[in-house]
């Protein structure tokens, strides 16, 4: 899939400059949706990325593997970053889906909010990590 890879490597290399390229990625009325955040349109993705460089430092993304077929994909990522002087990564997965033009107009990420981040913060970290544990089998 040709589309595929311009897409990537803008993930790859976003700053906070070259967010406003996301109309170039994303249809006007795609939707984006992640553990945290549901939302359609470009405006609005837009508003997600500005919003992970307002909250963290050095947010990068690395793309690990990617599998494209017909007007879908689906690319596992680690989205590496920096939250008050403590470094941090994410593992998770993509699924895309694009329109004739090329564009995207289906984004959902897949990743476990609660094992990838909120255990390992300092306050709630304890708590998740404690709930883990009680429904772990074995």
């Amino acid at each position: 899939m040709t589309v595929l890879e311009p897409l990537l490597q803008w993930y790859a290399a976003i700053t906070p400059q070259t967010i406003a390229r996301a109309a170039e990625f994303y249809a006007a009325d795609a939707h984006f949706r992640d553990p945290f955040n549901d939302v359609r349109g470009v405006p609005a993705i837009e508003t997600i990325f500005r919003h992970m460089f307002a909250s963290t430092e050095q947010p990068r993304f690395v793309i690990i593997e990617r599998i494209a077929q017909g007007d879908q994909a689906f690319v596992t990522w680690r989205f590496l970053f920096t939250l008050r002087g403590a470094e941090y990564q994410v593992e998770g997965g993509s699924h895309l889906r694009f329109n004739a033009q090329g564009l995207v107009i289906e984004h959902r990420d897949y990743w476990d909010a609660a094992e990838e981040l909120l255990q390992k913060l300092p306050l709630i970290g304890a708590p998740i990590r404690w709930l883990r544990g009680r429904f772990k089998a074995g």
